[in-house]
């Protein structure tokens, strides 16, 4: 039977940290796509020794981790390793995700992709779920949760896909607007739903 895979996503502060752990406690198995591009450039991995060999050893830090704010100019100010990295780093991302999708356990999969939209990666699952929340909340939570700027914060927004462009990919979509306790049913009612979608398989 072919595994139901949802993606899920939501820009920053939407909640949707918050909704993926209640899935989770539901007995879903979560991949996270941002820790596994993390660990793809662990010390010494291939990606890691590869960025090194094209951008120089200043990319990495004594230790060998990456030094992300290096890494984060160069490309930021040059389309062309921008290209460069996203074309080493993006498969490797992909396959290592497929890779833990297949070796889910869980009635259906859920993989939480930040950049999902950005990425134009919707092809790559069943269904995409959106949390979705007004931009002013997002603002609020955001400054809150990790104490920046609301300066930083609106930045991070407007360097991420609009709202309509996250809604106009959704299958499904969460409005987090209230409490948890609003959030509780809303996770039901789609878990129950994903269910019957792999059960009609």
């Amino acid at each position: 039977m072919k595994k139901l895979v949802v993606g899920l996503t939501g820009g920053i502060g939407s909640g949707k940290s918050t909704v993926a752990n209640l899935f989770v406690s539901r007995g879903i198995d979560l991949i996270d796509a941002d820790k596994i591009a993390r660990d793809v450039v662990q010390p010494g991995m291939p990606a890691t020794n590869a960025i090194a060999e094209h951008f120089g050893t200043a990319v990495l830090e004594e230790n060998g981790q990456l030094n992300r704010p290096v890494l984060r100019q160069i490309v930021f100010s040059d389309d062309k390793a921008k290209a460069w990295l996203d074309a080493l780093l993006h498969p490797i991302i992909r396959q290592t995700m497929h890779s833990a999708i297949n070796k889910a356990k869980s009635a259906y999969c859920m993989v939480d992709v930040p950049l999902l939209t950005e990425n134009k990666m919707q092809s790559q699952f069943d269904r995409i779920l959106v949390v979705d929340c007004p931009a002013e909340l997002q603002l609020q939570r955001a400054m809150s949760r990790d104490g920046s700027s609301e300066d930083t914060i609106k930045r991070i927004i407007a360097s991420q896909a609009s709202r309509e462009a996250r809604l106009g990919i959704a299958d499904d979509i969460i409005e987090n607007t209230s409490t948890l306790d609003a959030l509780v049913p809303k996770v039901d009612a789609l878990h129950n739903k994903y269910l019957t979608l792999v059960s009609q398989e």
